[in-house]
């Protein structure tokens, strides 16, 4: 891999600090293969966010122990003060709600910031908000102030989020030009992944902890934020930026004929006037909102539609079960939604990947087509009674959820260059806070007038997949209306240049030369860094895999 920029002189003034983004410019020799397992350390932390429900029943009864000690007068604002009282699990559940809201609007609003100061910088910010947040909820626990727990988690958490989200999203574009969807989906695979580590680990740990006076809940929290911290800042230490212009060894950029992926750049300011950025915008929206929905009802959905069939008793309804049969029944609709969870994870590498060979365009297209045949289909499936297929179906639309979060960042990257990538990719995520609302929403609101109009058994979501398959259309409708960009938002080359400068003249400070092997390789170094990440991810699978294996007795 060699550089090829023009050297410029070199500028007068302090070296770079420790955080800079001109102290990460890498140095000859280094490998790009090191960059992805970097992202991971910090992807795999904050993806936590996710599991942090498996919190909400040990603290719903932090005072009680056994028993959660009620209030019969209790409000949401009682509850954010309360000392006597344990909290109820809706309470609990607006952390939930706040993380997601203050991750869409730290990626808009830090996004720019991003780009200038480099990822290693957004890196520690991120740790030490995700990690300083854990350490203020559980001052909120042991106090039981839960206004200090949605203050720490939720907001200042919530911001660590959204710096950690975007923070190796530029950074891996650049040093992945020839696999733009591959890099980010190796990295943000690991954000889908967090709960599937974090939960049971966070499950193993309250139960050391527990005792007959404590739940366990403040030393998992201050245990995992130190655990967190560690991982996360060897992520940001880990990052490097390529120096401007670089490019891999016998890499070649797309031709010309290549119109849907561009070499030019558009400026941050200019990107959101354009109807590309919306139309990205709404397709991710629609493919969001609906795995968002499917994700919400999968448990009930599961149990309601099939019923007895689940434990070899067909034709009993969900209603007539008893409690044993019941409990045995969610014990495997628990083991559905860990399947669900594996696909998303997994999906978010596969398409991505397939992107780069069909194209982001096409990609999307595959998911809104490919969705509304089997959102289509699964009340054929339920009313076949064919279970194995019905999970078939859900497996295969959660991937493409996760596939769409995965794919987009290379898809804007097409589109609008690789300059102000990360920050016009912070912009988009506002798409989760509108998600977010508008899948569980629309969802749960059309299952409520099903259970209204008496309808029971495997009709009960026939309506909701139509509905979610009809969003899919308008999705597949948006992403038609993607074209590549018109000269006039393109930024003159000067402009760029000047951009750069800082990344060239640390070039022509002899930071020239092969960088990795080939077009990078796993030597040892990279070997190394991806065991330590790959140890937890195959944990969690397996974890995954044992609880869903259920499913298949």
């Amino acid at each position: 891999m060699t550089i090829s920029t023009t050297p410029t002189a070199v500028p007068v003034g302090a070296a770079p600090g420790l955080l800079d983004r001109e102290r990460i410019i890498a140095q000859a020799g280094f490998n790009r293969w090191l960059v992805p397992p970097a992202a991971l350390c910090i992807h795999l932390c904050i993806g936590m966010a996710y599991g942090f429900s498996v919190f909400w029943l040990p603290l719903s009864r932090a005072i009680g122990i056994t028993q959660p000690v009620a209030c019969a007068d209790m409000t949401l604002v009682k509850a954010l003060f309360t000392t006597t009282c344990d909290w109820r699990v809706a309470d609990l559940g607006w952390m939930y709600t706040l993380f997601f809201v203050f991750l869409g609007a730290a990626a808009a609003v830090f996004g720019g910031w991003l780009e200038r100061a480099g990822p290693r910088k957004a890196g520690v910010a991120a740790a030490v908000c995700w990690c300083g947040g854990m350490v203020i909820s559980t001052i909120g626990i042991l106090t039981h102030q839960l206004w200090l727990m949605w203050i720490g988690s939720g907001i200042i958490g919530g911001i660590g989020l959204g710096l950690g989200y975007i923070s190796p999203v530029s950074t891996l574009i650049k040093w992945f030009p020839d696999r733009r969807g591959m890099a980010t989906g190796m990295a943000i695979m690991g954000f889908g992944g967090g709960a599937m580590i974090g939960s049971p680990l966070a499950d193993m740990l309250m139960n050391y902890f527990k005792s007959p006076t404590d739940v366990g809940v403040w030393q998992t929290f201050l245990t995992m934020a130190v655990i967190y911290f560690v991982f996360m800042m060897a992520g940001a230490f880990g990052y490097r930026v390529p120096p401007a212009g670089w490019r891999p060894d016998g890499w070649k950029p797309p031709a010309a004929s290549k119109a849907m992926i561009t070499t030019r750049h558009v400026d941050l300011k200019d990107a959101h006037k354009t109807l590309s950025f919306w139309m990205i915008w709404a397709a991710l929206c629609l493919n969001v909102s609906a795995g968002i929905g499917v994700l919400g009802i999968a448990s009930p959905m599961l149990q309601e539609i099939f019923g007895g069939s689940l434990i070899g008793q067909p034709g009993v309804g969900f209603a007539q079960l008893d409690a044993g049969q019941k409990a045995s029944v969610a014990a495997i609709a628990a083991g559905f939604v860990g399947l669900l969870s594996l696909f998303n994870i997994g999906g978010r590498f596969f398409w991505a990947s397939l992107s780069d060979k069909i194209g982001r365009k096409n990609t999307y297209y595959t998911f809104f087509l490919l969705g509304i045949a089997l959102y289509a289909a699964a009340p054929w499936a339920a009313n076949q009674g064919s279970q194995a297929l019905f999970v078939l179906f859900f497996c295969i639309i959660l991937s493409m959820y996760g596939g769409g979060f995965a794919t987009v960042p290379a898809y804007l990257a097409d589109i609008f260059g690789t300059q102000f990538v990360g920050a016009i990719h912070g912009r988009l995520l506002t798409v989760w806070s509108t998600a977010g609302i508008v899948g569980p929403v629309v969802v749960n609101y059309i299952r409520e007038a099903q259970v209204a109009a008496g309808v029971t058994g495997s009709n009960l979501y026939d309506g909701t997949m139509y509905i979610l398959a009809s969003m899919l259309v308008l999705g597949c409708i948006a992403n038609f209306f993607v074209q590549p960009l018109a000269e006039r938002w393109f930024m003159k080359d000067a402009d760029v240049a000047a951009l750069q400068a800082k990344s060239n003249a640390a070039t022509a400070m002899g930071m020239t030369g092969s960088f990795g092997i080939g077009k990078g390789g796993l030597d040892a170094k990279a070997a190394a860094a991806w065991i330590v990440v790959g140890i937890p991810i195959l944990w969690g699978v397996w974890i995954t895999f044992s609880k869903a294996a259920i499913l298949f007795r």
